[in-house]
C-alpha cells in the first residue's frame, strides 16, 4: 500500500456502519463500493485510501481497479505533465497491470495516459508490453492507438517498423501505410507497397477504391517522381496497365510520357507519344494524348527559342535545331485529322465512310491514295462493312481513270466484280459504273459487251432472293443491269437487239410499270403500234392494281389517240376489262376517258350509261363532283329536262351535306324553268334534312323564294314545315337523351359498383334525386289533407289506363288554334304587312253598339 498522508484522515460517526460492514465482509465488492460512494464527497486522499484498502483485500477485482484508475487520472487532469503526481498515477497503473494484464481497457487507458504525457519511449514500450500480454484477438483494439501515436512524431524509422508489424496482422490497412510513407517522402517504398496491392487480386480497399483507381494512383506516383522511385521498372508497370485497362489508355500513355519528360529523356517521351497516337482506339484517348503531345512540343519549342534569344551569339546549329523543332510541331498539327481518321479506322476497319474521308485527306498524294484504296479493299469484309463496299471499288477505279490509266481501272473493275457482296444491287452498281466509264471513253461496243457479260444466265436456275447463292449467280435478274442494258441498246444498238432486251425483261418478270411504258413508247417511236399494244398487254398481265394503273392509263390513251373511233368495240372491250377490277381510287379518270370516247365516237346513251356507272364506282368524296359532270353532260346532250331524274338519284345517294347543295341546285333549275310548284316540293323535301338551328342559310333561301314566287298560304306552309322539322330534331335529341338516361340507369343498377367509370357526375345526381324522392313517395298523407299526385305517377297511370279507340280528342282543336296563332306571328314577322286605320263609315251602326 503506498504512503498517503493520514494526518488529515478523520472518521465520523457516519462511517462506523460502513467500517463494521467491511470488517464483517472484507471480500465483498458491493460493500466496498457502497463505502466509496458514501465518501465520494469527502477529500480525495480519503477516497484513495479506501480504494487502496479495498484493492489490498480484493486485488483481482476489475471493477475496483478500473474505477480507481479512472479516479486517479481525473484527479491529475489539467496539471502540468512534469508534476510528480503523474508518476504516482503511472505507478498505480503498473500495480494494476500486475493483476489486470489481460484486460485491454486497462492497457488502452494506460497507453493513452502515457501518450498525453509525451513520454515517447515509455509509451512505445507500454504498447509493446500490451501487445505481448494480450491475446491476438484483442490486438485490434491496441493497434489503432499505437499507429496514431507513432504518426504524431518524426521518428520515421520507428513508425515504419511499427507499421510493418501492424501490416502482418492487418494487411488490409496497407493504404494507410502508403499514405504515411508518401507524407514522409519515402516514395520508393510507397510505390513498392502500392504495386503489391495492385497485383494482389484478393486485396479489398477499405476506402472503397477499385483496382483501377489504385493503378492510376500508382502510375501518377511513379510518373511524377522518377528521381525518388528507383526500385520499380516504371515502363514495364505502365505498359502492363495499358494491356490491362484498355478503356483508359489515354491517361496511362500520358503518365508514361510524363515519366520520361520528368526524367529528362525528351526523345524517349516523343517516341512514347508517337506510339500512343498510333495505337489508341478511342477519340477521347486520342484527344488526351494529342493535346499533351502538342503541349509538349510547344513548350519544348518555346524553351528552345528563349534559350536562343538569351544567347547573344547563336550558332548555325541552334538555328537548324530551332527550325527542326518548328517543322516538327507544324507537321504534328497538320497530321491531326489524318491521325484522328486512323483512330476511327482502328475502331472499325470496316467503316467505308472513314476510308473515303481518308482519301479526301490525302488529296494531292496519289501514291498514298492508291495505297489507301488497296488497303481498304483488302481490309473491309463485305459481311461486316458499314456503308457500301462497292463504292470503294468504284472510287478506286475512277481514280485511275481520272489519271488516264484506263487499263488499271479495268483491272480494278475485274477484281471488283468477283467480290462476294451482300446484295445483288451492289454488284450491279459496279457493272453499271464500269459501263459508264467505257461510255465516257466512247467505247460503246465495249459497254454493250459488258452488259452482255453481266446478263448471261448461270448454268442452273437460281432464285433472285436466295441468299445461299452468290450475287454473281443472281445478277442476271437484276433490274438495274437490264434497265441500263435497254438504255444502251436503245441509244447505240439496233431495234431488234433492243426489242429482244425488253422481251427478255418481260420474260424474266422483273419489269416495272415504267419499263413496260418505256417499251411501248420505244415501239411506238419506231411505228410498231400493235407491238406496243401487245407490250402493254403483257405488262398488264404482270401487275395487279394499283400498280397497273399507269400502264392502263397509258395504254388506253395511246389506243384512243391511234385509232379514235375506228375500233370502237375493241376500245370498249379494253375499257370494260380495265374497269372490271379497278379500285374506286382510280376509277374517276378511267370512266371520264371512257365517257369521252362514247361522246366523241359512240352513242350518247352509252355515254350516259358510263356516267351513271361512274357515279357509283368512284370514291364517296368524288361522287358529288361526278354527279355534277353527269348533270352537265346530260343537259348538254339531252336537255335540262333529262337532268331531273339524275338530280333525284343524286339526292338519294349523296350524304346530307352534298344532297342539300344538290337540292338547292335542283330547285334553282326548276325555278328558272318556271316550275314553281316543283321547286317548292323540292324545298319541302330538302327541309327534312335541314335543322333550322344549323342550316339557317337554306331556310333563308326558301323564305326568299316564297317572298318572290309565293303567297301568304305558301309562306304559312313553309313556316309550319320549319316548326315541324325543328320539333322533329328536338324530339330526336330528347329520345337520344332518354335512351342515354335509360342505359345509364341500367348501368347504375347493375354495373355501377363494378365499373368506376360508370359513376359520372350526372348519374350520381340522378341517383341522389331518386333517393330524395323515395321518402316523399312513401310518406303517408295525413287524413283530411288534400294529396297531389306527381307528374310521373300521372304519366304512369295514363299508360296503365285502357285506351278507348272511339274516344273524341277535344284538345286537338285548341292545339291547331295555337299552331295557327304561332303561324300568324311568324307570318307577320316574315311578310312586311302594314296596319292601316279602317274608316268608321265602314262599320256603320256596329261601331256605336260596340262603344256602348
Amino acid at each position: 500500500m503506498p504512503d498517503f498522508d493520514t494526518s488529515s484522515l478523520v472518521f465520523t460517526d457516519d462511517d462506523l456502519p460502513y467500517e463494521e460492514e467491511i470488517l464483517r465482509n472484507p471480500y465483498s465488492v458491493k460493500h466496498w463500493l457502497r463505502y466509496i460512494e458514501h465518501k465520494k464527497a469527502g477529500p480525495q486522499n480519503a477516497i484513495n485510501i479506501i480504494y487502496e484498502r479495498a484493492l489490498k483485500e480484493l486485488p483481482g477485482s476489475y471493477k475496483l481497479w478500473y474505477n480507481y484508475l479512472k479516479l486517479r487520472r481525473r484527479q491529475v487532469r489539467g496539471r502540468c505533465i512534469t508534476d510528480p503526481s503523474y508518476e504516482d498515477v503511472n505507478n498505480a497503473h503498473e500495480r494494476a497491470l500486475v493483476f489486470m494484464h489481460k484486460m485491454p481497457r486497462i492497457w488502452m487507458d494506460y497507453c493513452s495516459f502515457l501518450v498525453d504525457q509525451k513520454r515517447i519511449t515509455r509509451t512505445r514500450q507500454a504498447f509493446d508490453r500490451a501487445l505481448r500480454a494480450l491475446p491476438i484477438t484483442q490486438h485490434h483494439r491496441i493497434w489503432p492507438l499505437y499507429i496514431k501515436f507513432v504518426s504524431l512524431y518524426d521518428c520515421h524509422e520507428t513508425a515504419i517498423r511499427v507499421f510493418r508489424r501492424y501490416l502482418k496482422l492487418c494487411p488490409e490497412n496497407t493504404e494507410d501505410y502508403i499514405e504515411y510513407l508518401a507524407s514522409i517522402g519515402r516514395l520508393d517504398e510507397a510505390a513498392i507497397k502500392l504495386a503489391g496491392i495492385v497485383n494482389n487480386e484478393n486485396f479489398v480497399s477499405k476506402h472503397g477504391k477499385s483496382n483501377h483507381q489504385l493503378w492510376n494512383e500508382l502510375c501518377e506516383l511513379i510518373s511524377k517522381n522518377p528521381g525518388k522511385v528507383k526500385s520499380l521498372n516504371v515502363d514495364a508497370i505502365i505498359r502492363g496497365g495499358l494491356r490491362r485497362y484498355s478503356d483508359q489508355l489515354g491517361s496511362l500513355w500520358q503518365s508514361l510520357a510524363d515519366y520520361y519528360i520528368r526524367s529528362g529523356l525528351f526523345e524517349r517521351a516523343r517516341d512514347v507519344y508517337e506510339e500512343a497516337i498510333q495505337t489508341v482506339t478511342t477519340v477521347r484517348d486520342f484527344t488526351q494524348v494529342f493535346d499533351a503531345y502538342a503541349q509538349f512540343e510547344e513548350l519544348s519549342l518555346t524553351k528552345r527559342m528563349e534559350e536562343v534569344a538569351d544567347n547573344q551569339n547563336p550558332s548555325e546549329e541552334d538555328d537548324i535545331e530551332l527550325d527542326l523543332r518548328m517543322a516538327r510541331f507544324e507537321h504534328l498539327m497538320a497530321r491531326r485529322l489524318l491521325l484522328l481518321n486512323s483512330v476511327l479506322l482502328r475502331q472499325n476497319p470496316h467503316n467505308v465512310h472513314e476510308w473515303h474521308k481518308r482519301v479526301v485527306l490525302l488529296e494531292g498524294k496519289p501514291h498514298e491514295i492508291i495505297n489507301t484504296y488497296t488497303e481498304a479493299v483488302q481490309t473491309v469484309d463485305p459481311k461486316q462493312a458499314v456503308g457500301k463496299l462497292h463504292s470503294l471499288w468504284i472510287a478506286f477505279a475512277k481514280f485511275y481513270d481520272s489519271n488516264n490509266q484506263l487499263e488499271d481501272a479495268r483491272l480494278v473493275f475485274e477484281k471488283a466484280i468477283q467480290v462476294a457482296y451482300l446484295k445483288v444491287d451492289d454488284l450491279a452498281s459496279v457493272w453499271c459504273a464500269w459501263a459508264e466509264i467505257e461510255l465516257q471513253h466512247d467505247n460503246y461496243d465495249g459497254a454493250l459487251k459488258l452488259m452482255h457479260r453481266a446478263t448471261v444466265p448461270p448454268p442452273r436456275k437460281v432464285a433472285y432472293h436466295d441468299d445461299a447463292e452468290t450475287v454473281q449467280n443472281r445478277l442476271y435478274k437484276s433490274l438495274k443491269i437490264w434497265s441500263m442494258f435497254a438504255d444502251l441498246e436503245e441509244s447505240f444498238g439496233t431495234f431488234k437487239a433492243c426489242k429482244s432486251v425488253y422481251d427478255r425483261i418481260l420474260d424474266l418478270k422483273i419489269a416495272t410499270p415504267q419499263i413496260v411504258i418505256n417499251y411501248g413508247m420505244f415501239l411506238e417511236e419506231h411505228k410498231y403500234y400493235e407491238e406496243a399494244f401487245r407490250a402493254y398487254e403483257k405488262g398488264i398481265a404482270l401487275f395487279k392494281w394499283p400498280n397497273v394503273y399507269d400502264i392502263w392509263n397509258t395504254y388506253l390513251t395511246k389506243f384512243l389517240k391511234r385509232y379514235g373511233g375506228t375500233k370502237l368495240e375493241r376500245a370498249r372491250d379494253l375499257f370494260e376489262q380495265c374497269l372490271e377490277h379497278c379500285p374506286n381510287k382510280f376509277a374517276k379518270t378511267l370512266y371520264l376517258l371512257y365517257a369521252k370516247l362514247e361522246e366523241e365516237h359512240g352513242l350518247a346513251r352509252h355515254a350516259m350509261a358510263v356516267y351513271e356507272r361512274a357515279t357509283q364506282a368512284v370514291l364517296p368524296e368524288e361522287q358529288f363532283e361526278m354527279f355534277n359532270i353527269y348533270i352537265n353532260k346530260a343537259a348538254e346532250l339531252y336537255g335540262v329536262a333529262r337532268t331531273r331524274q339524275i338530280y333525284e338519284k343524286a339526292i338519294d345517294v349523296l350524304p346530307e351535306e352534298k344532297a342539300r347543295d344538290m337540292c338547292l341546285r335542283f330547285s334553282d333549275m326548276e325555278t328558272k324553268l318556271g316550275e314553281i310548284d316543283r321547286a317548292r316540293a323540292i324545298y319541302a323535301h330538302c327541309s327534312q334534312m335541314c335543322d333550322p338551328r344549323v342550316t339557317a342559310e337554306f331556310w333563308q333561301t326558301w323564305k326568299d323564294f316564297e317572298i318572290r314566287h309565293g303567297n301568304e298560304d305558301t309562306m304559312r306552309e313553309m313556316l309550319r314545315i320549319k316548326r315541324s322539322v325543328q320539333a322533329t330534331y328536338n324530339t330526336q335529341v330528347n329520345m337520344m337523351s332518354a335512351q342515354m338516361l335509360t342505359s345509364s340507369g341500367q348501368v347504375a343498377g347493375t354495373v355501377a359498383d363494378l365499373a368506376p367509370g360508370a359513376k359520372d357526375g350526372m348519374r350520381m345526381l340522378e341517383a341522389k334525386a331518386a333517393q330524395m324522392a323515395e321518402p316523399t313517395a312513401k310518406k303517408p298523407a295525413p287524413q283530411g289533407a288534400i294529396s297531389f299526385i306527381r307528374g310521373e305517377t300521372q304519366g304512369q297511370a295514363a299508360k296503365d289506363k285502357v285506351v278507348n279507340p272511339d274516344e273524341i280528342d277535344i284538345d286537338d282543336e285548341s292545339s291547331e288554334e295555337d299552331d295557327e296563332d304561332e303561324t300568324e306571328k311568324d307570318l307577320e314577322e316574315a311578310l312586311p304587312v302594314k296596319k292601316q286605320m279602317i274608316p268608321s263609315k265602314v262599320f256603320g251602326s256596329l261601331r256605336k253598339d260596340e262603344e256602348n
